[in-house]
């Protein structure tokens, strides 16, 4: 708690008061008072009590041991992509997938004078989504923790020549001037979070709705071995919205797919889906069953 920015302290420890007092309203989240996925978490759950940790891996911590409910992590982008180390994270933490969000994620740039300045500070996602913006004015993009995070460490830095790209509302929380607002590279700019706990939801509780379910799968290491798993789904009519492989060990004999699909254990197309699944792989993981906060196609 104690190694994010001065500016950001005492809000971070009103909020770990409150929290404290209930935990099972506490929603964790990875950065600094201000950050997206603060923001996230009050549009998704706007009376639960927010508390904020200087990474992902501590906010799945804080659901593990009871200090939170749940969390709101942040897993792919629309414009920069998978959000880094998250499928290794989500799997490790023994937590289940009970919701999604989606964003629309907006940046200013945001510092303590005019400018020009040398440097801009954020997290790699929204570095890069803001890549074009910073290029053409050859400010050099500096990673942070977070992106309300990196307002924090320009405000306490007191540095004319350096910036932060974050949300306009950490500019309000720590001070700053917004220079320019909007600067993603593009203005459909979403993010995609998902919300974890510690307990799955029933498949039952979605009947009625419209659901996804993602899991992790290990193919076995074969000719056409991808082929024959993703045949699962396309012979028994389940649509598969979101695959991404990624590797297991430094063998790179042992690949991993994470994956997303429409439907839910419960549904005889799904339940066909996922048997023919474990018999073409070495392993299957679920890693929870949600209502669609989107409608997919």
């Amino acid at each position: 708690m104690r190694n994010f920015a001065q500016p950001a302290l005492a809000m971070v420890d009103s909020m770990r008061r409150a929290a404290t007092a209930q935990p099972a309203s506490a929603i964790a989240f990875g950065g600094a008072p201000g950050s997206n996925s603060h923001q996230a978490a009050m549009q998704f759950a706007p009376d639960a009590l927010p508390l904020p940790f200087l990474g992902f891996e501590d906010a799945l911590d804080a659901v593990k041991n009871g200090t939170a409910g749940c969390a709101m992590i942040p897993i792919e982008n629309s414009q920069h992509g998978r959000v880094a180390d998250i499928h290794f994270l989500l799997p490790e933490s023994g937590l289940s997938i009970v919701a999604e969000h989606f964003m629309r994620i907006t940046h200013a740039l945001m510092a303590t004078g005019p400018g020009p300045f040398e440097a801009a500070y954020s997290h790699p996602q929204a570095l890069g989504q803001s890549r074009e913006y910073l290029r053409q004015r050859g400010i050099v993009p500096m990673s942070h923790a977070d992106t309300a995070g990196a307002a924090a460490y320009v405000a306490e830095q007191q540095n004319p020549t350096i910036s932060a790209l974050a949300p306009p509302m950490a500019a309000e929380l720590y001070g700053l001037r917004i220079v320019e607002d909007a600067v993603e590279d593009a203005h459909d700019n979403t993010t995609r979070f998902v919300v974890l706990a510690k307990d799955a939801r029933n498949a039952a509780e979605l009947a009625g709705e419209q659901a996804m379910t993602t899991f992790i799968f290990e193919v076995k290491n074969v000719s056409a071995a991808l082929y024959k798993a993703l045949g699962c789904f396309a012979t028994n009519g389940v649509n598969m919205t979101k695959l991404e492989s990624y590797q297991k060990g430094a063998s790179f004999a042992a690949t991993m797919f994470y994956a997303d699909i429409e439907g839910a254990p419960g549904d005889p197309r799904v339940d066909a889906a996922l048997e023919e699944l474990a018999f073409q792989c070495n392993s299957v993981r679920l890693l929870g069953s949600y209502a669609q906060a989107r409608k997919r196609g």
